[in-house]
């Protein structure tokens, strides 16, 4: 009789985020279904803005330009081939500016 060792914890995958989508030059296309525009954007430059999440989570938090929608939005982590490749118009983070608001209320 043989008995067979499974270990008590499995080790869980790793989720695959924006970092990990960088290093093997994924970019990552965002797309409003409802003004059917798509822009493209560097994972680096969404994980400056976002924060280090997963593709799905990217989604939950972007808002459409045009329309102001959320619920229309989707993403995904492709690579760009051929032609697509040398056509892609990135969307380039050029700084984040925090600004201070004052507000008031009269007492």
């Amino acid at each position: 009789m043989s008995i067979l060792w499974l270990p008590r914890h499995r080790a869980k995958a790793s989720a695959w985020t924006l970092t990990h989508a960088h290093d093997p030059g994924q970019v990552a296309g965002i797309r409003c279904a409802r003004c059917n525009v798509t822009r493209y954007y560097k994972p680096l430059e969404l994980r400056e803005v976002i924060g280090n999440v997963t593709i799905d989570d990217v989604r939950d938090k972007v808002r459409c330009q045009q329309c102001k929608s959320r619920e229309w939005m989707s993403a995904q982590l492709f690579h760009p081939a051929g032609e697509q490749a040398n056509t892609i118009r990135f969307r380039r983070l050029v700084q984040i500016r925090w600004e201070k608001r004052v507000i008031w209320r009269d007492e």
